[in-house]
């Protein structure tokens, strides 16, 4: 039962991982990019940014994500699709494919789910034990008259 709800929890996650991605994965299009130090007007500060050319202008979005460590100089991938190249994102798998939030929240589902459908179905009543033990399974003809 187990291994069973975990393979069905890796299926649901993976095709959830493949269709909801932002840029969208199968319109998007990678292209090299360059991490570099830029200034930020709001903070007055520099900052490493992800600079990629999309083949008219240039664009930079920020490389930051949590546990991912992002070196000045580093050559990384990014994604965008063609309408919003600015909403662009590095594509790696932590932090693209994979996010903390979805995570987290993914496998607290699935131990919620799991819990109550063992919790259903862990103290059947004493009707159904006694329907259950006394079902017999009709023989059925091969073929129909």
């Amino acid at each position: 039962m187990y291994k069973g709800v975990f393979i069905l929890y890796l299926i649901c996650f993976g095709c959830y991982l493949l269709f909801t991605r932002q840029p969208d994965y199968f319109d998007g299009v990678k292209v090299p990019a360059l991490i570099v130090k830029q200034f930020d007007s709001s903070s007055g500060k520099q900052v490493l940014k992800a600079v990629f050319n999309t083949g008219t202008q240039e664009f930079s979005v920020d490389p930051h994500y949590v546990f991912r460590n992002i070196n000045e100089g580093q050559q990384r991938t990014v994604i965008y699709e063609t309408g919003t190249p600015e909403k662009g994102a590095v594509y790696t798998f932590w932090g693209y494919w994979i996010t903390w939030g979805e995570l987290v929240m993914s496998v607290i589902l699935c131990f919620l789910l799991f819990q109550i459908a063992v919790s259903v179905t862990n103290n059947p009543s004493p009707e159904s034990l006694i329907e259950q033990m006394e079902f017999k399974e009709e023989k059925k003809k091969k073929y129909l008259d």
